[in-house]
């Protein structure tokens, strides 16, 4: 993609304090038993306190994470809605496949399985904000957030304005269970803060939202490049940056999703300046999208939430390219250019 894309507004709720303006002085969050859940903000100024009684928990985190973002950009109404998630709501699927079991296929509550359906968050949104343009979800595993964020590139290459694009995920006790015995999730029980000092098998579970406002007009973050590789045989690093003419000198921050799982971290061995951010959100199949909001906010700010890396010495600035590689469980590898306009006067 040659086009020029720039991030005019974002919002995340993550297991972080990420809700809000001031990021850069709230406290690390850590958890010890391997399962890291969203801290969720005041609804009830996003919501009326029906829609805060009625919807689950991921309805809620996705659409108060959009309105807060289009808040933030100043846009009422996108121009187009596309998400992606690995897994949907998953409480409400769960809630569904119980009672097709219990009530042995007969009356049956249709809730659920409505708020299950992939693109209920979409349409919620949609909903709340009388939006009538481009919806689309993307549901591709370790893509599923890349590939929505690829169509809203897209859709702003065709002359389309003000794209919001984002992603959600959750984790609940039975998936995590599901997913710990094919050895996903680490045997033993860690303090997350610790993840990059047990390099065992098996990474730390998570979930989160995360949505920005996509553009063509000029904003101080743009997004450079993206690129996916699903398995790649050798390292592609390289051919991603000297396709957007730039070199790993230039770089100034990695953004790595390392997550302590010692059969993928010879992924990240000889990255410079680079800054892990699995121990604040765990691992899920849109971590990409926190891993894009964090590199947005440095690069707005030029600082570094210093409080959420004690562990680690962090790159000094400034920040103008900062670089993304993740990957999900070693198939699907992601690479995401961010730069600083330095021409943007706001």
């Amino acid at each position: 993609m040659k086009g020029k894309y720039y991030i005019q507004g974002m919002s995340a709720i993550s297991p972080q304090h990420s809700f809000g303006e001031d990021i850069f002085s709230q406290p690390l969050v850590t958890v010890n038993e391997n399962v890291f859940a969203c801290v969720e903000p005041d609804y009830r100024a996003y919501m009326p306190p029906n829609s805060v009684r009625r919807l689950t928990r991921i309805l809620k985190v996705g659409l108060t994470a959009a309105l807060q973002c289009m808040q933030s950009a100043g846009v009422a109404v996108p121009g187009a809605i596309v998400t992606g998630t690995g897994k949907g709501s998953l409480s409400d699927t769960e809630r569904f496949l119980k009672e097709i079991r219990e009530y042995k296929e007969t009356a049956l509550n249709a809730t659920p399985f409505i708020q299950s359906t992939y693109n209920a968050v979409n349409g919620l949104i949609a909903l709340q904000q009388k939006c009538t343009q481009y919806n689309n979800t993307f549901v591709h595993r370790g893509f599923s957030f890349e590939n929505a964020l690829l169509d809203a590139m897209l859709l702003l290459s065709e002359g389309n304005k003000d794209i919001l694009v984002g992603a959600f995920e959750e984790i609940t006790a039975e998936h995590f269970y599901i997913k710990s015995r094919i050895g996903c999730w680490k045997k033993e029980k860690i303090a997350s803060n610790e993840l990059y000092q047990h390099p065992t098998p098996g990474s730390i579970s998570g979930e989160g939202a995360a949505f920005f406002l996509l553009s063509d007009q000029p904003g101080k973050v743009q997004l450079s490049g993206l690129k996916m590789v699903y398995k790649p045989k050798e390292p592609y690093l390289d051919k991603f940056l000297a396709s957007h003419n730039i070199s790993l000198e230039d770089i100034d921050l990695v953004i790595s999703g390392r997550n302590g799982d010692s059969n993928f971290d010879h992924y990240y061995e000889g990255l410079p300046n680079e800054l892990p951010f699995k121990h604040l959100c765990g691992e899920y199949d849109t971590a990409g999208a926190f891993a894009l909001w964090l590199g947005a906010q440095i690069i707005k700010a030029q600082q570094i939430p210093a409080n959420w890396f004690p562990m680690l010495k962090v790159p000094a600035g400034p920040y103008k390219n900062i670089l993304i590689y993740n990957h999900f469980f070693g198939e699907q590898h992601v690479y995401m250019l961010l730069t600083l306009n330095t021409g943007y006067l706001k």
